[in-house]
């Protein structure tokens, strides 16, 4: 199992948006430059973020992004839902994917452990936990 670069990308861009709130919006290009990341790239992972409505977007002259919630109340589980399109592990725990032995399967048992788990562990953890880290 391997979490996308769009989703580790995505919660460095959020936890530095946490980190740099004080000043207001702050430009893709500055955040760009302090990670290390192409501002094209930047771009692709900011826009799952703003859909999931945890960014907020000011265009123009003094624009850039900025958190649209405290990041006391953004979970790393929002972060990765929002870039990964959920938190399954596999297809069939999605409930999306109809697998004719989900009925009485033992593995479901331990995979979807292993899934809460994770989901557990994020959601447990907030965008102001990670930057008092």
């Amino acid at each position: 199992m391997k979490i996308s670069t769009k989703t580790r990308y995505g919660m460095r861009f959020m936890i530095d948006l946490a980190q740099h709130r004080e000043g207001g919006c702050v430009a893709l290009k500055d955040v760009a430059e302090r990670q290390g990341i192409s501002k094209k790239y930047l771009e692709q992972v900011v826009a799952p973020l703003t859909s999931a409505g945890l960014l907020r977007v000011t265009r123009g002259y003094q624009g850039g992004y900025e958190l649209a919630r405290p990041p006391e109340d953004i979970s790393l589980a929002d972060i990765v839902s929002a870039s990964e399109d959920g938190l399954e592990l596999l297809d069939c725990m999605s409930g999306v994917f109809a697998c004719e032995r989900a009925e009485g399967c033992p593995s479901q048992r331990i995979w979807g452990g292993m899934e809460r788990a994770i989901h557990d562990y994020l959601a447990g953890m907030t965008l102001a936990d990670a930057v008092a880290d």
